[in-house]
């Protein structure tokens, strides 16, 4: 006696058709907007930004440090920073290559993890780092800056945003991340 499941998986087969009788999705015809985030002045805690900068240099890895992060505001949670783009950065594009760029995130990120212990020494990890290239970031734009702050810090586990700047305030790129205290 012959089960309908046979049958049954050719008639899903057969409901599907052929590749050219489905429809293609629609795709908006509409500009793209162009995202720009908001640089505005954060208030600084200057004790700490002197303190994450002093334990980066202090113990920083050297290509890291090569690439010359000056914090520029940094609050509970938040650190920004500047970073100029230099021939150092670019590859043969002409552009800001993204293992410098996601290097960067990622420490925006540490600078973070750093300002929610109050000077303790608690050891981290960076569990998950995505990050979203939106536009180039050209060899000749001069500085851009970093805004990295934690959107859910929590016990054992701290969720982020990194965004990469353009000195026009526009996006050029953006990571979400997540950090495990250790």
């Amino acid at each position: 006696m012959a089960t309908g499941s046979s049958s049954c998986a050719t008639k899903q087969a057969d409901d599907v058709g052929p590749a050219e009788q489905r429809t293609p999705p629609r795709r908006s015809t509409a500009p793209v907007p162009v995202v720009t985030a908001s640089v505005s002045a954060i208030e600084t805690d200057e004790g700490l930004a002197e303190r994450i900068t002093s334990e980066f240099e202090a113990g920083g890895p050297t290509f890291v440090l090569d690439l010359g992060l000056r914090i520029t505001a940094a609050v509970e949670g938040r650190v920004r920073f500047d970073v100029d783009v230099t021939p150092h950065v670019v590859h043969s594009g002409g552009v800001m290559c993204g293992q410098s760029i996601m290097a960067c995130m990622d420490t925006g990120m540490v600078f973070v993890m750093a300002s929610l212990r109050d000077g303790e020494i608690v050891p981290f990890t960076t569990v998950q780092l995505n990050t979203n290239f939106e536009r180039a970031v050209p060899a000749d734009v001069g500085t851009v800056t970093f805004d990295a702050f934690a959107t859910k810090p929590g016990r054992s586990i701290v969720f982020g945003q990194v965004d990469l700047l353009l000195p026009d305030g526009q996006r050029a790129a953006s990571a979400t991340t997540t950090y495990a205290w250790l």
